[in-house]
C-alpha cells in the first residue's frame, strides 16, 4: 500500500515510463534550474489566454441590447452563447487527443489564432446571422484554450506545486467574471459593441508572442509509424456532441421538449453516439479512448465534476433572476450577490494543498461538497423576500466549499497521468463539467418553468405570464402591475428557484456519492520522476 501523494508506478495499464524526452538537458522528468523565473512568461500566456475565454460570456451579455438594435435576430439572438458554447463543448476531446500526439504548443497557438480569427470576423460582422457564425469560429478556439491551458499548467509544474497556477488561473475566472460586465457595459455605452471583440486583439496577440517565443517543448522520440490521426471518430464526436447539446439547448425555449425537433435531435444523436464507439473501438488512436471510462479515477473524477457542472447552473443562471425578482435588486448588486463566489472560490482552491496533502484528494473532495450540499440545502430555507446579505453569504461559502472540490480532484486525476495522456485526461474532466452545464440548464430549466405554471396556473390575478422569462420581463417594468400581480409574480419565483437549489442539492448528493461508492481511496499518483517530462521554458 502506498500513501496518496507518495508517487507510483503506473496503473491501469500505465508504465509510467512514457517520458518523452528532455528539458532543456536536464534528465527526463526533471524540471529546470530556475523554474520561477522561467516560467513566469508562460504563465502570463496561459493566464492571458484563459481570460479570453474566461471573460468572453460576460462581456458579450451585456451588449446584447446594443448587437439587437443594430443587428436585428432578437428571436435568435440566445445562440450567441449557444453556438459558442457548443462549439467549445464538443471541441475539448478532439483538442485533448490533439495535444496528446501532436504537443500542447501547436494546439494552444492554433486555439489562439482561432479564437482571434473569430473575434476579428465577429467584429466586422453585417447581421445576426453573420455574428452567431463567427462567434462558432472563437468557439473552436476557445475549445483548444481552456483544454490546452490546464494541461500546459499541470505539465508546467510539479504536483506539490499545481495549486499556485491552479490558483491564479481560478482568479483568472474570478477577476473575468466581476470585470466581464463593467467592462462590456462601458464599451457598449460609450464606444460601440464592436469593441467587445476587438479587444481580444491585442490581449491575444501578447499571449500569443509570449507562447511562441518561451514555450519549448521537449524533444519527444518520432516512431517509424505514427499510427493515423482518428480524423473520422473526431468527427463522429463532433456531430454527436452537437445534436446533442443543441437539443438540450433548444429543448423547452425554440421548441418543446416532446416535438418532432427535439425528438429528432435526440434520437439522431443517439444513433451517432452508437457510431461513434464503433468507430472508436477500430481506431488504432482514438479521440475518445476507452481507458478514459475504465480507470476508476479518471471515470469517478469525470462523473463527480460533471455533477458539479450540473449544479452551478443554479447560482450562475437563476440566482441574478432571484436577486432581481425577489428581492428587487439593480442589476449591479444582484451581479455583486453572485461575484462574491468567485472571490472565496480561488481563496479556498490555493488553499486545498494543505489539506488534501495531509488526507488526500477523496477525502478533501467529498468535504468540499459536503459543504456545497449544505450550502445548497440552506438556500430554500432563506426568508422571504429576505435581505441581499444572506444569498451573498451562502454565494460566498458556496465558492469556498466548490474550491476545496473541485481542485483537488483536477490536481489529482492529472497526476495519475503521463505525459502522453494528460491531454486526453484533462479535456475529458472539463468536457463532463460542460456537458453536466448544458443538461443542468436544460433540467433546471424545465423545473423552473413547470414550478411557475403551477403557481400561476390558479392564481385569480390576470395577465399573469406563465414562463421564467417572461416573469423577469414583467417584473422590469413594475408599474405595469398591480400590487397584488407582482407579489404573486415574486412569490412564485421564489417557489421555482427554491425547487432549482434543492435539484442542485440532489446533484451535490450524486457527486459525493461518485466519490464515496466509485472513486479510490487512494489516488495512484504517478512518479514525477518516471512520468511525464515538464514542458521546458526560456
Amino acid at each position: 500500500m502506498h500513501r496518496e501523494g507518495t508517487p507510483v508506478g503506473g496503473t491501469d495499464g500505465t508504465s509510467g515510463t512514457d517520458s518523452p524526452g528532455a528539458v532543456h538537458g536536464t534528465p527526463a522528468g526533471k524540471a529546470a534550474p530556475d523554474t520561477d523565473r522561467g516560467r513566469r512568461p508562460v504563465v502570463a500566456a496561459l493566464m492571458l489566454g484563459m481570460g479570453l475565454a474566461a471573460i468572453d460570456g460576460t462581456i458579450v451579455a451585456t451588449a446584447v441590447p446594443q448587437i439587437v438594435g443594430d443587428l436585428g435576430g432578437f428571436a435568435v439572438f440566445s445562440w450567441l452563447f449557444s453556438g459558442y458554447l457548443l462549439a467549445v463543448t464538443v471541441t475539448l476531446p478532439v483538442y485533448g487527443k490533439l495535444s496528446d500526439t501532436f504537443g500542447r504548443k501547436p494546439v494552444l497557438v492554433a486555439g489562439i489564432i482561432l479564437f482571434l480569427a473569430g473575434s476579428l470576423l465577429c467584429a466586422a460582422a453585417w447581421n445576426m446571422a453573420a455574428l452567431i457564425a463567427f462567434r462558432v469560429v472563437q468557439g473552436l478556439g476557445g475549445g483548444a484554450l481552456q483544454g490546452t491551458v490546464q494541461t500546459i499548467a499541470a505539465d508546467l509544474y510539479p504536483l506539490k506545486e499545481r495549486p499556485k497556477i491552479q490558483a491564479k488561473l481560478s482568479t483568472v475566472w474570478a477577476t473575468s467574471a466581476v470585470a466581464g460586465p463593467a467592462v462590456g457595459g462601458l464599451l457598449a455605452a460609450y464606444a460601440d459593441w464592436r469593441w467587445i471583440f476587438l479587444i481580444n486583439l491585442p490581449v491575444g496577440a501578447v499571449a500569443l508572442w509570449l507562447v511562441v517565443r518561451h514555450l519549448h517543448e521537449p524533444a519527444r522520440p518520432h516512431p517509424a509509424t505514427r499510427p493515423p490521426t482518428d480524423w473520422a471518430g473526431a468527427l463522429a464526436v463532433f456531430a454527436t456532441m452537437a445534436l446533442l447539446l443543441t437539443a438540450l439547448v433548444q429543448g423547452g425555449v425554440a421548441w418543446p421538449w416532446l416535438s418532432a425537433p427535439s425528438l429528432g435531435l435526440l434520437g439522431a444523436s443517439a444513433a451517432l453516439a452508437a457510431l461513434t464507439v464503433v468507430i472508436e473501438r477500430r481506431a488504432a488512436e482514438p479521440v475518445i479512448p476507452g481507458w478514459v471510462w475504465r480507470r476508476r479515477t479518471i471515470a469517478s473524477v469525470n462523473l463527480a465534476l460533471g455533477a458539479m457542472g450540473l449544479l452551478m447552473v443554479a447560482p450562475t443562471v437563476f440566482l441574478p433572476t432571484y436577486a432581481q425578482s425577489v428581492l428587487g435588486l439593480g442589476p449591479i448588486a444582484a451581479g455583486f450577490v453572485l461575484s462574491v463566489m468567485t472571490l472565496s472560490w480561488p481563496v479556498a482552491a490555493a488553499l486545498s494543498d494543505r489539506v488534501y496533502n495531509r488526507i488526500g484528494f477523496r477525502r478533501t473532495a467529498i468535504i468540499g461538497m459536503s459543504g456545497a450540499l449544505l450550502v445548497l440545502l440552506c438556500f430554500p430555507l432563506l426568508p422571504y423576500p429576505g435581505a441581499a446579505w444572506q444569498p451573498a453569504l451562502l454565494m460566498l461559502l458556496l465558492g469556498a466549499t466548490l474550491g476545496l472540490f473541485q481542485l483537488p480532484l483536477i490536481v489529482g486525476v492529472q497526476s495519475t497521468v503521463g505525459w502522453t495522456e494528460r491531454g486526453t485526461t484533462t479535456a475529458s474532466v472539463l468536457f463532463c463539467r460542460q456537458v453536466g452545464q448544458s443538461l443542468g440548464a436544460a433540467l433546471f430549466g424545465a423545473v423552473a418553468n413547470g414550478v411557475l405554471a403551477s403557481r400561476l396556473a390558479g392564481s385569480p390575478v390576470p395577465g399573469l405570464p406563465g414562463d421564467l422569462d417572461a416573469v423577469s420581463h414583467a417584473l422590469e417594468d413594475p408599474a405595469a402591475l398591480s400590487a397584488a400581480a407582482a407579489e404573486t409574480l415574486r412569490r412564485a419565483v421564489d417557489t421555482a428557484v427554491d425547487h432549482v437549489f434543492a435539484g442542485a442539492a440532489v446533484a451535490a448528493a450524486l457527486a459525493l456519492l461518485v466519490l464515496v461508492l466509485l472513486a479510490p481511496r487512494r489516488f495512484p499518483v504517478l512518479d514525477e520522476h518516471e512520468s511525464a517530462p515538464q514542458a521546458s521554458k526560456d
